[in-house]
């Protein structure tokens, strides 16, 4: 990165490369000489944890900026949803079934990215947690139209490489749950969930809680799937029970095609607002 600064004083690359050029003593050799900010035994100390989530928000926000990534749409979806070329090695009969959203996936994206290189390449830029899945299919068809597109990684027990689809400059990797949920909301112009699991439920639900608790602008909340999703969550029971307002089922809809998806951004009632108190309360 360029070094812009109208600054008298010695940088901190300058302070690190000299700092390990000193003679080797065992004042030198101590931890307690290192430089603070290039001591990672230090930097990682339960003390910290502070510093690190600032440190994690902070990172993907300027390099975000520094590509001139305005605004997001958000694909969540399942990490097992296999391409239409592999469903047949899906472990479950369903899964293979759910190959078709895939594609679908793949040609929203692609769509999305074609519309926003019209106008710049910067404004709602193909985003998803950078792994297989409905993830890769997001992350390919912004790639295939020759955008720019994000992934959002997170380090788990069964690491797996980011897909090969994500923009190398745009590939992130988390420590903190909480903070990369932020990052797939802060810039996000629409959601669209796509069938999956503990994870895509999840980042559905807190999404929806957001936006239904006024804390988000209302964005086009799409869910790909209605039998799939009808089949897991009987919305109906929630809003007959009184646990959610009957005008909670209206900050969703749900979508078949890349094409309905598509018009449902740009023909959404009540965009860019937020609730300014809860229905039901």
């Amino acid at each position: 990165m360029k070094d812009d600064r109208n600054s008298p004083f010695r940088d901190a690359h300058i302070d690190r490369r000299t700092a390990r050029q000193v003679p080797d003593t065992p004042q030198t050799r101590s931890d307690s000489y290192k430089l603070a900010f290039d001591d990672f035994d230090f930097m990682c100390r339960d003390e910290l944890r502070p510093v690190r989530l600032q440190l994690e928000l902070l990172k993907p926000q300027l390099m975000l900026d520094e590509h001139g990534i305005n605004s997001t749409v958000v694909l969540f979806g399942g990490a097992r949803v296999p391409s239409p070329e592999g469903k047949e090695s899906a472990k479950t009969k369903t899964l293979a079934e759910l190959s078709k959203y895939y594609e679908e996936a793949r040609k929203l994206a692609f769509m999305i990215t074609e519309e926003s290189l019209k106008s710049g390449g910067g404004e709602n830029v193909i985003c998803t947690g950078g792994g297989p899945g409905v993830m890769e299919a997001g992350n390919r068809g912004a790639a295939e139209a020759g955008g720019l597109t994000v992934g959002l990684n997170i380090v788990l027990p069964h690491e797996q490489a980011p897909n090969p689809y994500v923009t190398p400059e745009l590939c992130f990797n988390f420590h903190y749950f909480a903070i990369r949920k932020m990052h797939f909301l802060m810039r996000a112009n629409a959601i669209c969930v796509f069938p999956g699991g503990f994870g895509t439920l999840d980042e559905m639900f807190e999404a929806l809680t957001l936006i239904q608790t006024g804390r988000m602008k209302r964005v086009p909340f799409l869910l790909f799937g209605c039998e799939f999703w009808c089949n897991i969550i009987n919305w109906e029971a929630l809003a007959e029970a009184g646990t959610i307002s009957r005008e909670d089922l209206a900050l969703f809809r749900y979508v078949e095609t890349a094409e309905e998806a598509f018009d449902a951004m740009h023909n959404w009632d009540g965009a860019g607002t937020k609730r300014a108190h809860i229905p039901g309360r």
